[in-house]
């Protein structure tokens, strides 16, 4: 088989104007980036007002292991098989960072003959939207210092200012750092860092916007620092929330892309699921339930954390209804997390798959808890097994789901047939009961304490006396009553990457409580997550490069 950067290269894709229009969009509302890309208008989402909403699709997994799952290759997969059956179908997926594709990832555009096009686009510069949430989100970081240069009207406290700086790139060299040196004309020396863009307050206020005023009233809202006297101080108090709006003015409209096989894609936002609330922009999913009868999107990382933010955060603001979930699994994984060796995933071994389960049932009761139908998909993979297949199947109905086999990295929308059949059957049978996890009006606390146990399966929580102290001043600033956003480690439902399979009577340890009062979440971090993630050894960047004729390689 190809390798993914030679299909994509191999692909005859439509223009984008076509894909506009065979959705219904007028051409007054696609901007162009290209032949292949294009902006759509929020004029568009407007128009479709009174327009009846499809069926919203979430695709999640289990937590991810060295072995790889293929949660996005599954999605675009889908979305291409809803349409090979004759059915409406959109895909909706976030951008990639350039951080894990020069890092670790490679690439975010899904695989095999289920990937979305242009893929070095996609995977690269896209149409900026990262950039341009890089530039507002440092504009903020200026105008702090320069407050504090040119007078400090505010009393900004200089060791009480919250405000990160941010890029898109993993370098931990950047997690902590000193401004200001050099003397009075370049400002007062403070300790400062970056974050990554993806983490940013200003990436979630994007991607859960409905429009610009929206946008801007949350920008205004951001507390950026404490005064003196211990009084927040917000984007609103330093007067910019206008120039922060401007800065992202296009980037707020949805990006429209294409699959393979011509399927229309929304790519849009790219909060992290592990750091952030991981999931696509809001204005885009609207958009694609107007458009199609079938919206399929992912959220970021295992269901412990994307879906669960999806839910509780993304689906509560937009007052969505996912109509089902799709929890993406691989035999390899569960033997992984039945114990198996990375080097010996190849073999048979049933027993390791029932032993590994765990995973994957956990999984399937937390999205129960929703109250939203879910089945299962089993990414197959060459060396997978005739009864590795029929163990998973057999162990999912005991659960109480089906199980469908994907070969859509092999074989594009055609390999999605099952996936299709159990899916609309689904549909059809279960209709959902969506409702969230927790009352927001609930103390901080509390919520926290419900996604660790229920969610997570843990005995209970412990707090820094840091994190206590900023619980306690959040809750002072009358601002508790909004929806907790989890930072966790992605490869256990533990804040222990270690801890694989389905660990249990274990704490979690809540490092610091941040207030997101734009964006509208309180983010709690745990564990030993890093918001400015490194490079590996051996980053990806090392195999990338671009030759005379424009071709490409080391992107996958």
């Amino acid at each position: 088989m190809l390798r993914d950067i030679d299909i994509a290269a191999n692909c005859e894709m439509k223009p984008i104007l076509d894909i506009a229009a065979d959705l219904g969009i007028p051409e007054e509302h696609v901007e162009l980036y290209g032949k292949y890309k294009a902006k759509i208008s929020l004029e568009s989402l407007k128009s479709l007002k009174e327009r009846k909403n499809g069926k919203l699709i979430l695709v999640t997994a289990i937590n991810p292991t060295p072995a790889g799952e293929g949660k996005t290759t599954v999605t675009i997969g889908l979305g291409q098989a809803l349409c090979k059956a004759g059915k409406k179908a959109i895909v909706c997926l976030r951008e990639p960072s350039l951080g894990p594709v020069m890092g670790m990832k490679g690439g975010a555009a899904g695989g095999g003959y289920s990937q979305v096009v242009p893929m070095e686009d996609i995977n690269l510069h896209f149409t900026g939207d990262i950039h341009a949430v890089t530039a507002a989100n440092n504009l903020i970081s200026a105008c702090i210092d320069n407050h504090i240069h040119q007078g400090n009207s505010l009393n900004i406290h200089p060791a009480q200012i919250l405000w990160k700086r941010s890029m898109d790139m993993n370098d931990r060299a950047l997690r902590q750092i000193v401004i200001g040196l050099g003397g009075k004309i370049n400002g007062v020396p403070r300790e400062d860092g970056f974050i990554m863009t993806v983490a940013s307050e200003i990436m979630a206020i994007l991607c859960l916007s409905e429009d610009i005023e929206d946008l801007k009233e949350r920008v205004k809202r951001i507390v950026v620092a404490y005064s003196v006297t211990g009084e927040p101080i917000t984007v609103g108090d330093l007067k910019i929330q206008g120039a922060v709006a401007l800065l992202l003015k296009d980037a707020v409209k949805p990006n429209l892309v294409q699959t393979l096989e011509h399927t229309p894609a929304f790519i849009h936002g790219g909060p992290f699921a592990n750091i952030a609330h991981g999931c696509n922009s809001v204005v885009a999913t609207r958009l694609g339930l107007k458009l199609a009868d079938y919206v399929v999107t992912e959220a970021g990382f295992g269901a412990d954390l994307g879906a669960e933010k999806f839910m509780d955060i993304k689906c509560r603001y937009a007052n969505l209804k996912p109509d089902a979930a799709v929890i993406v699994a691989t035999v390899r994984a569960l033997k992984y997390n039945g114990g198996v060796a990375k080097e010996n995933l190849s073999k048979e071994d049933v027993e390791s798959v029932k032993k590994g389960f765990c995973n994957l049932q956990k999984h399937i009761e937390n999205i129960k808890k929703f109250g939203v139908p879910v089945m299962v998909a089993i990414n197959r993979f060459e060396t997978d097994t005739p009864e590795e297949l029929d163990t998973v199947r057999d162990l999912c109905r005991q659960n109480g789901v089906e199980a469908a086999v994907s070969d859509v990295y092999t074989q594009g929308g055609n390999g999605g047939t099952e996936l299709v059949r159990v899916l609309l059957d689904l549909l059809d049978k279960e209709p959902t009961s969506f409702k969230p996890l927790y009352d927001v009006n609930l103390p901080i606390k509390e919520k926290i304490h419900k996604i660790v146990t229920e969610i997570y399966g843990g005995a209970g929580v412990s707090y820094t006396k840091s994190a206590e102290k900023e619980i306690e001043q959040i809750e002072k600033m009358n601002m508790g009553s909004l929806p907790v956003c989890m930072a966790k480690t992605q490869y256990s439902l533990s804040d222990d990457p270690e801890l694989i399979g389905r660990p249990e009577g274990f704490d979690i340890t809540v490092r610091e409580v941040k207030l997101s009062a734009g964006a509208g979440f309180i983010v709690v971090i745990t564990g030993n997550i890093m918001i400015m993630p490194g490079l590996p050894k051996k980053p990806a960047a090392e195999n990338m490069d671009i030759l005379n004729d424009g071709s490409f390689t080391g992107l996958f």
